[in-house]
């Protein structure tokens, strides 16, 4: 994934933009994981505590969703509060999305782990074969951008039903399933730092990862349960406090911008 694509096929994907994702730093793996955790203390949040049902939650965050990405593809470049809020109600809607085929249309987390990692890989297949880069960091096109947010809404549905699948089906508790998505992660940083594993693939199967785990963290923090653990602290107080910490930390690099990538354009394999 080496080649860069050529300046007259790069022009045809639609309007040329800066890099709309941010550089991949700390914070961006920081903040993404505590927009997988409200992913899932939101939506059962809304769905329970607040009692607006499956169906309603469903409805709301999928008009705020479409509501959101109208801004996030409007604008021109990386804007952080635009581009994190897509990217936390997005994990709302992907939560809801295994909720229903789950809760109102009992299929299995097998099943739909297998389904939901098939259309991923389809995803993938087909941005790949249109745009030669899977990079986030050639995000400077319309299409381009309309394949990312496809991939992440997926990669949040997948995360969610493979974290249930884990604590709960397979009985293994939401520390332990903890221990296991955050094993994985280390895993796929060692193989890319110390064995020099692709940068594109591995940033992909950590972002996946992440959801399985926040997903798992949430659960872990805001559920009391004899089988399954937790701290008890509640859907609405967890909510709060990764809210609250996502909030500070997005206005930190709105005034910094030390996330932002349009100063360049690296190679399209880059990370």
């Amino acid at each position: 994934m080496t080649a860069t694509l050529p300046h007259t096929a790069a022009a045809s994907t639609g309007r040329r933009m800066l890099n709309k994702v941010p550089e991949v730093t700390i914070f961006f793996w920081v903040i993404k994981i505590m927009c997988t955790t409200i992913g899932e203390t939101a939506a059962d949040y809304l769905n329970e505590t607040l009692g607006f049902g499956l169906t309603n939650t469903t409805i709301v965050a999928g008009v705020l969703l479409v509501a959101l990405l109208v801004v996030q593809f409007w604008l021109r470049r990386y804007v952080p509060t635009a581009y994190w809020s897509v990217v936390v109600v997005i994990s709302v809607f992907g939560t809801l999305i295994t909720d229903n085929m789950t809760d109102r249309y009992n299929v299995p987390l097998t099943t739909s782990t297998a389904v939901f990692s098939i259309v991923l890989a389809s995803v993938f297949a087909v941005w790949y074969a249109v745009e030669r880069t899977l990079s986030i960091h050639t995000i400077f096109t319309t299409r381009r951008e309309a394949f990312y947010w496809l991939a992440i809404l997926f990669t949040f549905a997948l995360g969610t039903a493979a974290g249930d699948l884990s604590a709960e089906k397979f009985d293994l508790g939401y520390a332990v399933s903890i221990a296991i998505f955050g094993g994985l992660i280390a895993a796929v940083a060692i193989a890319h730092y110390a064995f020099g594993a692709n940068a594109v693939l591995s940033f992909w199967l950590a972002y996946i990862l992440t959801r399985p785990l926040g997903a798992s963290i949430g659960d872990f923090m805001s559920q009391h349960s004899h089988k399954y653990g937790g701290l008890g602290l509640g859907t609405t107080g967890t909510s709060y406090i990764f809210l609250g910490c996502i909030l500070a930390l997005v206005a930190y690099l709105s005034v910094t911008r030390r996330d932002a990538t349009e100063a360049r354009r690296p190679a399209p394999d880059a990370v």
